[in-house]
């Protein structure tokens, strides 16, 4: 009885740790580079609207800070389901992606300028990742990827928006 557990165990252990190596080899090294890309693009979202927060007070920043943070989430399971390591910097404002570093600094030192430099800023981030998640789900087939992809682009097109109304009523006064 010993015998046939361990066997079934082994064989259970190999189909298992080959279903976890195909899924990642079935990537293309473009989707595995997106993905990693993403993450850290929408933590830049998430360290920027923390930072306006704390220095302009607006709700809007409050409740997409929150929105990003969750859009890390559903990047990192993305990743680690697809068992792919990842670099990842749990300091605010620290980027190992040099664009992504460069962007973040452009984007708070435009944003802590004004309340109105603030929106423009957090409109700006919005488009943007709007742009790098269509045309990262043009380049994939996984219906995975694809989905959380949508999920992003929508909640994105959402907090696009939320900052629009705000501008709006910036530019009425």
């Amino acid at each position: 009885m010993k015998q046939v557990t361990s066997k079934l165990f082994f064989v259970l252990f190999t189909i298992m740790s080959y279903n976890s190596f195909s899924q990642t080899a079935n990537l293309s090294s473009q989707e595995i580079k997106d993905m990693k890309y993403m993450l850290e693009e929408e933590k830049v979202a998430r360290d920027v609207y923390e930072l306006l927060d704390k220095k302009w007070n607006l709700r809007v920043f409050n409740n997409i800070k929150q929105s990003e943070q969750r859009h890390m989430d559903m990047m990192e399971n993305l990743l680690n389901s697809n068992k792919i390591s990842y670099q990842f910097s749990d300091k605010r404002g620290v980027f190992y992606n040099k664009e992504l570093q460069k962007l973040y600094n452009d984007l708070t030192e435009k944003g802590l300028k004004s309340k109105y430099d603030a929106l423009e800023v957090g409109k700006t981030i919005e488009v943007t990742d709007i742009y790098d998640l269509e045309k990262a789900k043009k380049l994939t087939t996984n219906s995975q990827i694809k989905d959380v992809y949508s999920k992003l682009i929508f909640a994105s097109n959402n907090h696009l928006r939320a900052f629009s109304r705000n501008l709006s009523k910036f530019q009425n006064q």
